[in-house]
């Protein structure tokens, strides 16, 4: 096991031995969901390999992408608090994915042998509630086209790596409702960045040819 997963930083080595001892091992296709929104929250999965795309269905009954998450991310975190919990989101798999699970009653175990798993899942909720503080001021106070530039260079992170340039296997509608916009919208920001040479676009994917420029373009 080589993926350093976020959630258990806060645990000591023989607590994380334990936690992924107890975990059980899945594997996803391509456009594969491993949970839809609405149903019942009853295990936390830790992200191995692959992307994953969180996305919700809205008030007027489209579907919104929210974001991506990666190898050492994780998902189902509050679920596994409540017996009642329900998915608030649908995960797909936008590409071949393997995750490990862990259930509510397997958590259970480990949480009376271990005071540590108990702190780890406080931190949790800590981290989540900073993170959603920081979407609404950013929702609420940052300019659309800057939220499109954000999104985009994270995007580039995750499918690039440290390589210099980064092909975001994604179409323009869900970069557009990772930022909250339009497709119109994010069109544009990628048409202009396009034209100073940051991006190039193709059919269902954006490629990030300068990816220094569009951080510097984040942080101006």
């Amino acid at each position: 096991m080589t993926t350093e997963f976020a959630l258990l930083r806060s645990l000591d080595p023989g607590e994380r031995r334990e936690v992924l001892a107890s975990c059980t091992p899945r594997r996803f296709k391509r456009r594969e969901i491993l949970c839809h929104e609405g149903d019942p929250g009853d295990c936390l999965h830790l992200v191995v390999s692959g992307l994953l795309l969180i996305r919700v269905a809205t008030p007027l009954g489209h579907i919104a992408t929210l974001t991506m998450i990666g190898p050492g991310d994780s998902f189902g975190e509050l679920a596994l608090l409540s017996p009642e919990a329900k998915r608030t989101a649908t995960v797909q798999a936008a590409e071949s994915a393997e995750t490990l699970t862990l259930s509510r009653a397997q958590l259970a175990v480990l949480r009376a042998g271990h005071p540590g798993i108990d702190r780890m899942l406080t931190a949790t909720l800590v981290e989540q509630v900073r993170r959603l503080s920081a979407n609404v001021l950013e929702a609420l106070y940052l300019p659309v086209e800057a939220r499109v530039v954000r999104r985009l260079a994270n995007l580039a992170r995750i499918y690039g790596g440290r390589a210099p340039i980064a092909e975001v296997r994604l179409n323009q509608d869900d970069l557009a409702s990772m930022a909250g916009t339009t497709r119109v919208t994010a069109n544009r920001v990628l048409r202009d960045l396009e034209q100073r040479g940051i991006v190039a676009l193709r059919r269902g994917r954006i490629i990030v040819t300068d990816r220094a420029a569009l951080i510097a373009a984040v942080n101006s």
